[in-house]
């Protein structure tokens, strides 16, 4: 509501819309997915694959932590040469990609999902920022 956004998903499946008073509709997700599937005569592997071959997309990856603020914090001072955005949790943007560790408001965790150009980027991305958070 705040930037006026017409659509917002989350990866567990919740999809808003503005149209629908910006409640989470399932519901809607799937009709207009079948109507772009039907519409356009192609798959949905075949819709789908531009966009995985342009993203690599980590897995949303859990990790339980005992003070999720300290770790925020540390992530912030570590990566604070790059653009960050604390809109949901902390997003961190580099060259070719982003990623972004938030507080679960659900679970005492700390979700952390990276996307990249590259496979390579993907992987040291991770494996850095996962090694932060546990240490």
């Amino acid at each position: 509501r705040k930037y006026d956004a017409i659509f917002a998903g989350e990866h567990s499946g919740h999809y808003y819309f503005k149209d629908n008073w910006c409640a989470d509709s399932g519901l809607i997700a799937a009709v207009i997915a079948l109507y772009i599937l039907s519409s356009s005569g192609k798959s949905l592997s075949e819709l789908a694959k531009p966009h995985r071959e342009a993203y690599k997309q980590l897995v949303e990856t859990n990790f339980e932590v005992s003070d999720k603020d300290s770790v925020i914090e540390k992530l912030k001072t570590t990566f604070s040469n790059l653009k960050l955005d604390e809109l949901d949790g902390l997003t961190v943007y580099f060259d070719g990609g982003w990623f972004n560790v938030r507080p679960s408001n659900t679970e005492p965790l700390l979700r952390l999902n990276v996307e990249a150009i590259t496979e390579q980027l993907l992987k040291d991305t991770a494996e850095k920022v996962t090694s932060i958070i546990n240490a």
